[in-house]
């Protein structure tokens, strides 16, 4: 080999060393660098970057990923079974401790499905299906026993594998198709229930409503009815005192207005009369007050 060849091959070999030298970080990855399939050390801040050309780097996307476990079901305290689906979202932490226990993505999500799934179960186990499924947020239980879930897991999870669980969260939750039906027959037979009870409440409340009403009626009108009997009594002595007080100014213009009124309610174009020659009232007919005594 000549020494122009010599010195090309030795060009070209610092330019590989260089090459193989430098490295650049991303701001979504980490990258960890290792010497013969050891962990060196981590690089997590983005730029360009120096290692030993027979160093090693490994990169990691320092993102978070969303881990949809397939649905599994679960037995609640009162022993109910739930068809449950979830999602995960975790990132990688330690670079080095996940390179040594699970090594890619892909055997994270199983440990984190181990973990995930055992909490969960343990979890559900604890809660009543009314405490899961309610029709009021106060009732709910779920969002207290997710987090302290997400907080469980991210301290096993970091410590074994050197992952952050961010969040876990039930995405739906369902019946086992050979329960739903019962389940549903169930829930009508309680509504039902349910209402039939308001209803005889609220007949009891009416009967109860309509009592009072008819007891309010009879008060008020046994009351109306003595006010006016007793207005009538003082109507009949006050007409009484005051026909007598008239009568006894001018006694025989009193009685020939009461006779004239007694002939307006007895006597109209329709009556015929026969009258004696004798007959008062023939006599008051035709000689007026004279025939008044």
């Amino acid at each position: 080999m000549s020494t122009k060849q010599i010195k090309i091959a030795m060009i070209a070999l610092a330019v590989l060393a260089v090459y193989l030298s430098f490295y650049t970080v991303r701001e979504t990855e980490f990258v960890l660098v290792t010497q013969f399939g050891s962990p060196v050390w981590t690089v997590t801040g983005a730029g360009l970057h120096f290692k030993w050309p027979f160093q090693s780097a490994l990169r990691f996307d320092r993102r978070l990923r969303i881990y949809n476990p397939r649905p599994s079901e679960f037995l609640t305290r009162d022993k109910k079974n739930l068809v449950i689906e979830n999602h995960v979202a975790w990132r990688i932490a330690d670079p080095n401790r996940f390179v040594q226990s699970v090594g890619d993505a892909a055997a994270a999500e199983m440990r984190l499905h181990d973990i995930i799934w055992s909490g969960l179960s343990a979890a559900i186990g604890t809660q009543n299906l009314d405490s899961l499924v309610a029709p009021f947020a106060e009732q709910l239980q779920t969002p207290s026993m997710l987090t302290s879930l997400t907080d469980s897991a991210d301290r096993a999870a970091l410590g074994q594998y050197g992952i952050r669980i961010v969040d876990v969260r039930i995405k739906r939750l369902n019946f086992p198709g050979q329960n739903k039906e019962s389940v549903f027959a169930r829930m009508r037979a309680e509504r039902e229930r349910i209402a039939m009870q308001y209803r005889a409440e609220g007949e009891e409340q009416a009967l109860a409503i309509r009592a009072d009403a008819d007891k309010q009626k009879e008060e008020i009108l046994s009351a109306a009815y003595k006010d006016a009997e007793r207005i009538r009594g003082e109507g009949d002595a006050e007409a009484t005192r005051i026909n007598g007080a008239a009568y006894s100014k001018n006694p025989r213009f009193y009685k020939l207005l009461r006779t004239l009124e007694s002939y307006k309610k007895t006597l109209d174009d329709k009556t015929t009369v026969v009258l004696s020659s004798d007959s008062e009232l023939l006599k008051v007919l035709t000689h007026g007050e004279a025939a008044v005594k």
